[in-house]
């Protein structure tokens, strides 16, 4: 089975493919030529999944899934959330992201938060939701220097090595977008 993965992030792209059985291939954006930047104007990570993926549906007539996650900091009323990847500004990166939290937490005992990833599927006319949440916490100094995005600052839950500590093999296995991708596989076998 081939399905477009709504993305052009190459470690997503390689993390997914890592969690899928060999029977599902992944054509990227760009596979598909898909170039232009889809649009990320919902104002949850439910919503921007479920753009992403009808964007390629109704644009290029694919069956597809797309993922948005976001970081949910307990102490930050939930933020940066939905706007994770641009947390420090639309320009900025994720070192950039990280110190603008970090700041924001600097007096803050509380440093509880969460990832989660939804993942939105259409597959023949009809669409379906896969939510995977990673409790966890945000530590005060960027540490290892493998994953990406916030992975450097949160430790997962039961855990004492941040996701950049581990390989993508063992992030893969307890990750938000690692749940959602298991629950994903699960409704397609």
């Amino acid at each position: 089975m081939q399905l477009v993965f709504a993305s052009n992030n190459q470690n997503k792209i390689k993390e997914i493919q890592l969690l899928l059985p060999t029977s599902i291939q992944i054509l990227s954006l760009e596979d598909i030529g898909c170039f232009e930047e889809i649009p990320e104007t919902a104002d949850t990570i439910e919503g921007n999944a479920i753009l992403k993926a009808n964007y390629v549906t109704e644009k290029y007539g694919y069956n597809c899934f797309a993922d948005d996650t976001g970081l949910e900091v307990e102490a930050l009323n939930g933020e940066p959330g939905v706007y994770s990847a641009r947390y420090a500004g639309e320009q900025k990166g994720a070192n950039d992201n990280m110190d603008k939290l970090l700041l924001n937490l600097k007096d803050t005992s509380n440093r509880v938060a969460q990832f989660k990833t939804v993942i939105a599927l259409n597959l023949n006319g009809k669409q379906t939701l896969f939510t995977g949440i990673i409790k966890g916490k945000i530590i005060e100094e960027k540490i290892g220097t493998n994953g990406f995005g916030y992975d450097p600052i949160f430790v997962a839950d039961g855990y004492t090595k941040t996701f950049a500590e581990l390989t993508i093999e063992e992030k893969s296995k307890i990750s938000h977008r690692g749940l959602a991708v298991k629950q994903l596989v699960d409704f397609l076998s």
